[in-house]
């Protein structure tokens, strides 16, 4: 199902040079995009990580990060064209810009990390979703009935719910259609993350004072073993919240044509994407850890309480969910479109993949129809669903999501491909920094997926699928 919206006004041909639709993309509408990928439920966990890391590492940490970030996708927006950063050959999806660049296992392997990351991060967001979801209905029965014990819900229902209307969205076919989607997803994760923000300050003003130490939690409210992996589970909470270089590529790919070339409008969208981001990790997750300490929750709107406001916190958790539903879209443009091709190519003959039925809605836009697409991308959805609500905690799973492709997808495909491109020579100073920067990042992402992992099998131990909470 393909909603054909036309061009936008002031288009003066349909295509670009390489046949493809005519993209339109600035800096306004990637930092939009860049924006919807990164501002994500990171936002409420954050101040959970800064109150193990504390006042001085747990800022530090965000600024390091956004350092690495900006300097990584840096690396790969110049990986968009092949030779000519104006005309040569464009790489449309990360995969591509690795195939481009580097060969044999190495591809092999990126391709293995990459849709492992995608469907781990599918999971994270419908569990994400339907908490939210769960929150609302919580609230509003408990403000009804005020009793707690009769607002006992199971979250799979609201699993099935999201994953329904992620179907819906799923059979848009081109990224460059739902450019309006990722305004709005900017909008929600304002939303919630301003809801966030001014909680805390109210909650400070009650406390009469800021709460927090510059170390974090300290030792005897929780065991020295804990503390460390709390720290390092801290640290993969923040990873997760600056990861988006898995669709960089896609996201370059809306860049209308050149002049100036993809990769500079790609860079200062970067640089505004993580400049706004930061701020609002530091202002919302900040207020958070000053109002709670060393009790803030994991997930910082739940230290509020369910209950009171609760009309404003159904707004922000209403604000989530919507977030949600888009940024799942972003996320999953090019997995979809990659499979596609792929059975275009291996069956051509097939009329199943290949048969579109056109449906006119007006004058000037129609619906299309593929059953192939309807029934893969339905099925990738559903698989998603289930996991979901085998598995319904979130955080966990963003964090070994975040683990899992920081070093690769983030750090070391992005410098592999730079010193390709650019042909550094081997031992010299900038490939043995390189190096260096690739090293410490395996570390730290070895480090992240141990306490993601404890954090998980943690959250195991007694756990019943498919229970009502």
């Amino acid at each position: 199902m393909d909603v054909e919206l036309g061009q936008p006004q002031g288009s003066n041909k349909c295509c670009d040079d390489d046949g493809h639709p005519k993209r339109t993309g600035t800096v306004r509408t990637t930092s939009a995009h860049i924006i919807t990928a990164v501002i994500g439920s990171g936002v409420l966990s954050l101040a959970w990580a800064i109150a193990q890391l504390g006042w001085i590492a747990g800022p530090a940490v965000m600024l390091l990060f956004s350092f690495l970030t900006y300097y990584t996708s840096a690396l790969l927006s110049d990986c968009y064209r092949s030779g000519d950063p104006n005309t040569g050959k464009r790489n449309y999806t990360y995969m591509d810009a690795v195939q481009a660049n580097l060969n044999g296992i190495k591809v092999q392997i990126c391709g293995i990390l990459q849709y492992a990351n995608i469907v781990g991060v599918a999971i994270g967001y419908t569990i994400a979703a339907s908490i939210s979801m769960m929150a609302i209905m919580r609230s509003n029965c408990f403000h009804e009935h005020k009793k707690q014990d009769t607002c006992q819900v199971s979250s799979n229902i609201y699993m099935i719910i999201f994953g329904v209307v992620q179907i819906i969205f799923s059979q848009i076919t081109d990224f460059d259609q739902i450019w309006w989607l990722a305004n709005v997803a900017v909008v929600m994760s304002f939303t919630y993350s301003s809801i966030g923000f001014a909680l805390g300050i109210v909650q400070v003003v009650a406390n009469g004072r800021i709460k927090g130490s510059l170390t974090g939690i300290n030792i005897g409210v929780v065991a020295p073993v804990d503390k460390v992996w709390r720290s390092l589970q801290a640290i993969g909470d923040i990873a997760f919240a600056y990861s988006y270089s898995l669709i960089l590529i896609e996201i370059q790919d809306t860049i209308k044509a050149p002049p100036p070339s993809e990769a500079k409008v790609m860079k200062r969208s970067t640089v505004i994407s993580l400049v706004v981001t930061t701020v609002v990790y530091m202002l919302c997750d900040g207020m958070g850890y000053a109002a709670f300490g060393d009790a803030t929750p994991e997930n910082l709107l739940t230290g509020f309480g369910f209950y009171n406001p609760f009309r404003l916190l159904d707004i922000a958790n209403a604000s989530i969910v919507m977030y949600f539903v888009v940024v799942y879209q972003v996320h999953y443009r090019h997995i979809f479109d990659w499979f596609e091709k792929w059975a275009q190519r291996t069956f051509p003959e097939s009329q199943f993949i290949k048969k579109e039925i056109t449906i006119p809605l007006s004058s000037t836009r129609s619906l299309n129809l593929n059953l192939f697409r309807l029934t893969w991308r339905s099925i990738f959805v559903m698989l998603t669903t289930v996991i979901s609500m085998l598995m319904p905690f979130s955080n966990g799973i963003e964090r070994f999501v975040g683990a899992l492709g920081f070093w690769p997808l983030t750090v070391y495909f992005p410098i592999e491909m730079c010193i390709v491109q650019k042909k550094v020579p081997k031992w010299s100073t900038r490939w043995i920094c390189l190096q260096l920067l690739s090293l410490v990042s395996l570390i730290i992402s070895v480090a992240i997926a141990a306490g993601s992992i404890a954090g998980i099998v943690s959250e195991l131990k007694g756990y019943k699928p498919f229970k009502t909470s």
